[in-house]
């Protein structure tokens, strides 16, 4: 069990639910999120300023971040702002905080880096189409994910790099579904749980809320 944990995004609906969940097992957790914080995962320069004043090591890093934004129905629909903010904030924004908090994360025990990614970001599974912008951005950030724990595990041979899947989690994000919902506090538990039970052999991996493995 982690002892020291920084939450990015923990003012939203997952992220504070990680918060709490991650408080109730005894981790002191740092929170950093935009909207309190002004740390804004889609400039390098706030990422760093935010990250600066934490100099102790920290065991779990969870990017708790990320943006829907209008999901194209169609090829016609494609607009090139709204893919670049889309990318910016689900892919781009993980990959410039692991690469700022890596400097925290121990070399010689386990610790782990989490980020929420998405099951429509699977390719294999994608079997309905659409959602272009959104689900390309959770497949880049899945490679990101993928490629960094490639090369931490020369480095931090403890370290788990995951990215998980949520579910459909009751929260603003998912008012519009009209499906069975999972509270952001049932989520924030088996989210920690799977990533818990991961080991380094798994680094990498893209896994669901029940420990599931997620094709690419």
């Amino acid at each position: 069990m982690a002892s020291r944990a920084i939450v990015i995004g923990d003012t939203g609906g997952i992220g504070a639910a990680l918060r709490t969940e991650l408080e109730a097992r005894g981790v002191s957790v740092t929170g950093l999120s935009r909207s309190r914080d002004g740390f804004d995962v889609t400039d390098e320069a706030s990422i760093e300023a935010g990250l600066a004043p934490i100099e102790e090591p920290v065991d779990l890093v969870f990017v708790a971040s990320g943006q829907l934004g209008t999901p194209e129905k169609a090829l016609s629909h494609l607009a090139p702002e709204e893919m670049a903010a889309q990318f910016a904030v689900n892919a781009m924004g993980p990959a410039l905080v692991l690469k700022h908090v890596r400097r925290l994360l121990p070399r010689d025990r386990p610790a782990r880096f989490a980020a929420l990614s998405a099951r429509v970001g699977s390719i294999g599974d994608n079997r309905l189409g659409g959602w272009y912008s959104y689900r390309a951005s959770k497949a880049a950030l899945n490679q990101f994910l993928h490629g960094a724990a490639i090369e931490l595990a020369r480095s931090h041979p403890q370290l788990v790099i995951a990215a998980l899947h949520p579910g459909t989690v009751d929260t603003p994000f998912t008012a519009d579904y009209p499906r069975e919902k999972l509270s952001p506090a049932e989520a924030a538990c088996r989210l920690l749980d799977v990533l818990e039970g991961l080991d380094p052999q798994h680094s990498g991996g893209f896994f669901d809320y029940g420990g599931k493995e997620i094709p690419w």
